[in-house]
């Protein structure tokens, strides 16, 4: 990532922002091309008319399985049999691109075929392409239960804050994920193979390593913007990774740090084995979350203060996207408006005009956004049509 925050930007960074964005048989879209504009773009309209497919179909504009890390089989229209398409112009600092992502046909046993992306018409080596053009973050009702729910969920938020601003931490993750995977399947099979366990750890201490240094760094960072924040009606929070390798950087070399792990590993063969999992490393480790001005765990806190306490901390990455990068990211911000008064509402609008961030929001009534009027762009979404927003 990087070593230091840069100096707070005089002005505003880049919007990058989707002028254009054209979907092909995903979820109830059989056919929809929409026009976009920059800033906040509304959508409104009944429950089940398709807004959140729209934010799925965004998300699918960086690496991953998008906002509800869905089955590629299940994101196709239902009765399609050429799989789905999600395209869409991307204007920003470089200029205009065009990005197209995918499937191909589903298998009749159900069977995926994997995603493809095109951007300026040739095909991208690997998803994490796509980051070279826009950073996507969002929020959605699922996540309400993020900081109650498993701590998987957990980890997966912070990789993707981290994703979001570091192109190659995708792949870090995928490659220790892919190794861990190995050696499970070698502790399955009983295997007594020491040079192939060897082999698989020193992948794993590796990629591990870099996986939690990258992790450390993310909250070291997140930690010196929330402090440079002012008061907000939008909680502060305070993160932590609680896991070894998480707590060792910064204070050990990194090479040190691989071969106490790689040493860890080896010791753990036998009990892992009898697990049948590897029960030591980073996708272990849990993200801690606190409220700062009660001084109290996000998990004990209300549901409203913990729903203020992730747009909190999702707006101070944004800002922090912004500040490194020098272009605002995306957000998706599914059904936002529901939790709170009309004046946070208006405050959120507000800050979110000042990250200069091409914002989609839903809602089911347009009522939630009237402090908006005048400045986004409204769009009413209806049985897998949009259109706008009549006045």
């Amino acid at each position: 990532m990087v070593d230091d925050l840069p100096n707070a930007r005089s002005e505003k960074p880049a919007q990058v922002r989707l002028t254009r964005l054209s979907l092909s048989d995903f979820r109830n879209y059989a056919q929809l091309s929409v026009n976009l504009r920059a800033g906040a773009v509304v959508l409104t309209g009944e429950n089940g008319a398709g807004k959140t497919n729209l934010l799925e179909a965004v998300s699918f504009l960086t690496p991953g399985r998008g906002l509800r890390r869905a089955a590629y089989g299940d994101v196709a229209r239902v009765g399609s049999i050429s799989g789905f398409a999600v395209h869409a112009r991307i204007e920003g600092p470089f200029g205009t691109a065009e990005i197209g992502t995918g499937t191909a046909a589903i298998s009749a046993d159900g069977m995926e075929t994997g995603r493809k992306v095109r951007i300026n018409g040739a095909t991208a080596r690997s998803a994490d392409e796509m980051l070279e053009w826009l950073r996507v973050m969002w929020i959605t009702p699922a996540m309400d239960a993020l900081f109650t729910g498993p701590a998987s969920d957990r980890r997966r938020f912070l990789d993707r804050l981290v994703l979001t601003i570091d192109p190659a931490h995708g792949r870090r993750a995928a490659d220790y994920e892919r190794a861990m995977r190995s050696r499970n399947r070698l502790l399955a099979e009983e295997s007594r193979d020491d040079a192939w366990f060897d082999a698989i750890e020193t992948q794993m201490a590796e990629t591990g390593v870099a996986l939690a240094a990258a992790r450390a760094e993310m909250i070291r960072l997140l930690g010196a913007m929330t402090d440079r924040l002012a008061n907000s009606p939008f909680p502060k929070a305070d993160l932590a990774v609680e896991g070894p390798l998480e707590v060792a950087v910064g204070t050990r070399a990194a090479v040190d740090m691989e071969e106490d792990f790689r040493a860890a590993l080896r010791a753990g063969r036998g009990r892992d084995r009898a697990a049948g999992r590897t029960l030591e490393g980073p996708h272990r480790s849990e993200l801690l979350v606190s409220h700062r001005p009660k001084d109290m765990p996000a998990a004990s806190c209300s549901t409203g203060e913990q729903k203020a306490l992730l747009v909190g901390i999702v707006l101070a990455h944004a800002r922090l996207t912004g500040e490194l990068t020098g272009s605002a990211p995306v957000l998706l911000l599914d059904e936002i408006a529901a939790h709170f008064d009309a004046e946070r509402r208006a405050a959120l609008f507000d800050i979110l005009e000042e990250l200069n961030c091409q914002a989609f929001m839903t809602g089911t009534e347009a009522s939630l956004f009237s402090s908006l009027l005048g400045r986004a762009q409204f769009l009413t979404v209806s049985s897998g049509t949009v259109l706008p927003t009549p006045d």
